[in-house]
């Protein structure tokens, strides 16, 4: 089935489209994205996952207060961390993840000691007499020491430019490297705290509203920042160093969200020249998912020795303010932080998404870039013929934070979920999605984005997801056409995958007819390969052009015009002809394995022989040193053959 495609509804912006250079500018490149990704995989400590449910270990936290002295020039840390906390059962003990390099001190309780054991980098506080559900309570634990590394660092200590400066970044597994805490992505505190001593003369960055900074009389000075939203433990960040502040204003509908900066006083003129662009950012996105979910606090950067980011819930962490950059971590706010994965395996839901936005900054406000943005997706994609979007092994830092599934084929994900939904129903569930009151300032699982897509698009997303999150590599089409009547133009579609998880991919395929003068789009339901379409256009086009605006994920595609009754023929394909360097014969679905090839003038004289394995149902053979003029094409296959003309320039 064909049908001709219109326009698409676009969603009406009041952001307006930019098509100057854009501030900060950088077009995705392959070691962008992967600067991102690699990141953001700081602290990845290899740990196993939690073995309980979630909210696991039989509590539900409710509230953290770190209470933190430092120094940037040293690295070590000491302080207090008070959870409050419910009881879900019958407890006797209360189990927080804490690394053994650093040393308890003792654990409270209303003022009251509290025996603990400390191994194996949990903290297991043991109750005086069993907690009865539903029971709210709380516990502080005092501790100090020099944290781990935890692989590429979950807390680092540095310099620039001579400066020193502490910074944290826990993702997935590291803050247990430097305060007690629960490591489960399921189970988010209510809202914290997050009071930190320093030397006088430095800044302190984290989540929330910056509520004092009081002089201690002793040279440091107490920096507290409060945070009124649910957290996840990953996101609870902080930096210190000699920051220079500045603040910017983000207009949105019904209010306006300060734009908090703090950057490294050498990189102030960078910052100041890329920061505003999430302005315009923070409105688009605020238009097509809802309004930036902590505009009663602010979004900030802070800048960290890094040259990617980090989406610390209201205040991310950068390394530099590149376009792209900024426009993914200020999209983590919506998917990773209010909304975050319930699993590791379901990462996409954070990476995938905030790399697609960022592209659609491009497509919104700097249209120019958009289509060489999802070319470079693609092509770092269909590098490899293998790879899911679903991780399939969370303790792997490098398949965990793979740019070019996880980011990447993610964001691709999202951008065939799109295609196959439609725009309007595409934005109505993934708001739908964001609303939700179970998922909203929680987490999800992949099922709950796809039932909500489901709910607005009437379509079973099963196969698709099967095929495209569970499902390995990508399809690779060859499109025939020609003429078969006076005005019936047929088309052929082919495909072949990449990878033997998947059979076929059944999609919409967008192909463009044009001439000089008019074009139009059709749709092809492809439901199987080898499938016909016969459509009257009304003029004749002279060229078709397979997914122009690169709307699916595919390979190195073919499209091939076949004259006249050749396109019935039931022998392979020769093109180009004339041919320069290369000659291709497609063999589609007549015959697979080993074929020879001799190339004979008009003579028939044998002027080159090839022997070629048929892979993605074509062989390439290379004829730069054929003499200009015609040949014959004679394939030789185990049990026929078949003779093609072509002409050598």
């Amino acid at each position: 089935m064909a049908y001709l495609h219109g326009m698409r509804r676009w969603l009406p912006l009041i952001v307006a489209c930019a098509t100057t250079p854009l501030s900060g500018q950088s077009l995705l490149e392959k070691a962008e994205l992967q600067g991102i990704a690699h990141s953001e995989s700081l602290g990845h400590r290899g740990a196993p996952k939690s073995i309980y449910a979630g909210p696991s270990r039989g509590y539900d936290m409710r509230y953290h207060r770190l209470e933190l002295a430092v120094d940037p020039a040293v690295r070590a840390i000491e302080g207090d961390v008070t959870h409050h906390f419910v009881a879900l059962v019958e407890l006797d003990s209360i189990v927080l993840d804490l690394a053994d390099a650093l040393m308890v001190t003792g654990v409270e309780r209303n003022g009251q000691a509290l025996s603990f054991d400390h191994l194996g980098q949990q903290l297991i506080i043991h109750l005086p007499q069993p907690l009865p559900p539903t029971t709210l309570d709380s516990l502080t634990v005092h501790y100090g020491g020099e944290p781990g590394s935890s692989g590429f660092g979950s807390f680092v200590q540095s310099t620039h430019q001579g400066s020193p400066i502490i910074w944290t970044l826990s993702e997935p597994y590291g803050a247990l490297d430097w305060w007690p805490c629960k490591q489960d992505l399921n189970d988010k505190a209510d809202s914290s705290d997050m009071l930190v001593t320093g030397p006088a003369g430095q800044r302190v960055a984290s989540n929330g509203i910056l509520v004092a900074e009081t002089s201690l009389g002793d040279g440091t000075v107490r920096h507290h920042w409060r945070h009124r939203h649910p957290i996840n433990y990953y996101l609870v960040a902080f930096a210190i160093t000699n920051y220079t502040a500045f603040s910017l204003s983000v207009p949105l509908e019904n209010t306006t969200v300060d734009l908090l900066n703090y950057v490294f006083p050498e990189d102030l003129a960078a910052a100041q020249a890329g920061a505003p662009d999430a302005i315009a950012q923070m409105q688009l996105y605020s238009q097509l998912f809802g309004a930036y979910p902590f505009a009663d606090e602010k979004y900030g950067h802070a800048q960290f020795g890094w040259g990617g980011g980090m989406e610390h819930q209201t205040m991310s962490f950068v390394g530099n303010f590149n376009y792209e950059l900024i426009a993914h971590e200020l999209a983590h706010q919506w998917f990773g932080d209010m909304v975050t994965c319930a699993s590791w395996e379901d990462l996409w839901l954070n990476e995938g998404f905030a790399t697609y936005l960022s592209g659609l900054c491009y497509e919104h406000l700097a249209p120019q870039y958009w289509l060489p943005f999802k070319r470079a997706w693609r092509d770092l994609i269909t590098a490899l013929p293998d790879g899911s979007v679903r991780v399939t092994d969370t303790l792997t830092t490098g398949r965990l934070f793979s740019s070019r599934l996880t980011y990447a084929k993610g964001a691709y994900l999202v951008h065939m979920l799109r295609w196959v939904c439609g725009d309007e129903a595409f934005y109505n569930g993934i708001r739908n999605y964001l609303a939700d009151p179970a998922i909203r300032h929680s987490s999800a699982y992949t099922e709950d984005l796809v039932a909500h897509l489901e709910g607005t698009s009437g379509s079973d997303l099963t196969t698709f997801m099967a095929n495209w999150y569970a499902g390995q590599g990508h399809p690779t089409y060859v499109l025939s056409w020609g003429y078969t009547g006076a005005d019936a133009l047929t088309i052929r579609l082919d495909q072949t995958t990449s990878h033997p998880s998947v059979d076929f991919y059944a999609m919409p395929v967008p192909i463009k007819l044009k001439n000089n003068d008019r074009d139009t789009t059709v749709v092809l339901q492809h439901t199987f390969s080898g499938q016909e379409f016969t459509i009257h256009p009304s003029f004749v086009p002279d060229s078709l052009l397979l997914d122009p605006e690169l709307w699916i994920l595919s390979g190195q595609n073919l499209v091939l015009h076949v004259p006249g009754p050749a396109f019935t023929s039931e022998g392979p394909i020769l093109y180009p002809s004339p041919a320069t360097e290369a000659l291709n014969i497609y063999f589609g679905t007549l015959y697979s394995g080993t074929v020879q090839v001799d190339i004979l003038d008009v003579a028939g004289r044998i002027q080159q022989r090839d022997t070629r394995v048929i892979s993605d149902q074509r062989i390439e053979l290379m004829v730069p040193t054929l003499a200009q003029g015609r040949y014959i094409a004679r394939v030789h296959a185990a049990d026929r053959s078949w003779s093609m003309p072509f002409v050598k320039w």
